[in-house]
């Protein structure tokens, strides 16, 4: 009977041990269980990101890119002596590095997501790569890159080797594009030619003025030469309403937008290449002041399209801050009242309708990526 009581504690000793293991075993099999649950959360949510994402996001970028421009114009306009153009150039210089900090960043993560969903979902990319209106925004990352350049204030912009590094794919892309409509291809651009078709002519135009402000001025006539000449070609088309403006949903009718972007874009490039903004500049300017009036003429076109917010609504800001862009280089050439009200009043546009679709992407995330994308839509039937 001695003899059981020691041997009774031992059996307790093993029997707590036992359960103390056990205990710790289920633990940390719990741990792994919830990580592994986490993780598996974390990929799923990430996988289903990938799949609603496309090229067309980079319109946000890209507004924040010609943001971001737009206000280094205006701050760095030491010569100007009007009273508006000095009141802006009095803005603090860190003001500007903060938007073009953001806009480097919401850049990044859009060019990062988008090499994920390469990675991950090629077939998606091919698909968006042949189709007559997701192509055409494959030029919305290098256009910011190029814009980004330009306004950077801690990275000189006459840096060459990052001109070639953004420019090439927009050449590639033209061989592209261009090559299937004058030759014997199946793409004609009278069935495929769209809005946003016009970003091609961006690009090139964007590269032009890129090249012109680091000195290369045969670069940026070659640039400008083809964009100019695709861009007539292209009006021409679109001014006769063919199938391709009908086959564009109607949640993408902010692109129309576009329509007055080229022009504007074309007279900033052309007074990059003569270094002054001379008569065709402001032809080029004029021609889209009114196109632009056209369209806000017409608010019934947008009617529908501004229903329920999606990302296409970004396709308004880019069009409208070129314009105010080219509007403040007017205003510097000719130096009249005029003038001077017509740059306030595209620059408080510009800003406000930034502002709005900053806020509207703000409160609205879960919109930014809905399962009735119009070109996520498009893309799954293609």
């Amino acid at each position: 009977m001695a003899s059981q009581g020691p041997r009774s504690e031992i059996e307790l000793v093993i029997e707590r041990t036992t359960s103390t293991v056990i205990n710790l075993n289920n633990n940390n099999s719990f741990t792994n269980n919830h990580e592994s649950t986490s993780f598996m959360v974390a990929k799923r949510s990430l996988m289903s990101v990938l799949t609603k994402f496309h090229a067309g996001y980079f319109r946000i970028s890209l507004s924040l890119g010609g943001q971001a421009l737009l206000w280094k114009t205006l701050i760095e306009s030491r010569d100007d002596t009007s009273a508006p153009r000095h009141m802006f150039s009095t803005l603090p210089s860190p003001a500007l590095a903060v938007l073009w900090s953001l806009a480097m960043a919401i850049h990044v993560l859009l060019s990062l997501l988008y090499i994920l969903r390469c990675l991950f979902f090629f077939k998606m990319v091919k698909a968006e790569f042949l189709h007559h209106v997701g192509v055409n925004y494959l030029f919305a990352p290098w256009i910011s890159w190029l814009l980004l350049l330009q306004s950077a204030p801690f990275v000189a912009p006459k840096t060459a080797t990052y001109w070639w590094v953004f420019a090439v794919p927009v050449l590639v892309l033209d061989v592209k594009i261009y090559g299937q409509w004058f030759t014997k291809g199946k793409r004609f651009l009278s069935t495929v030619a769209n809005p946003t078709s016009q970003m091609s002519v961006i690009g090139n135009l964007v590269g032009a003025q890129a090249a012109a402000h680091m000195g290369w001025k045969e670069s940026a006539v070659c640039l400008f030469s083809l964009g100019m000449v695709h861009y007539l070609v292209l009006f021409v088309t679109l001014y006769q309403r063919l199938s391709g403006g009908d086959r564009l949903p109607v949640l993408l009718r902010p692109v129309f937008f576009l329509f007055f972007a080229a022009p504007g874009v074309a007279s900033l490039a052309w007074e990059s290449i003569i270094g002054n903004f001379d008569t065709g500049s402001k032809m080029l300017f004029f021609l889209s002041l009114f196109l632009f009036t056209s369209l806000v003429c017409r608010p019934t076109l947008f009617k529908r399209s501004m229903r329920r917010f999606n990302v296409a609504w970004w396709a308004y800001s880019f069009p409208i801050t070129v314009l105010a862009l080219a509007s403040t280089d007017y205003a510097q050439q000719v130096k009249g009242t005029f003038s001077h009200i017509l740059m306030l009043l595209l620059l408080a546009l510009s800003l406000l309708v930034c502002l709005a679709l900053t806020f509207f992407t703000l409160f609205n995330p879960k919109m930014l990526l809905p399962d009735n994308d119009p070109i996520a839509s498009l893309l799954s039937k293609h």
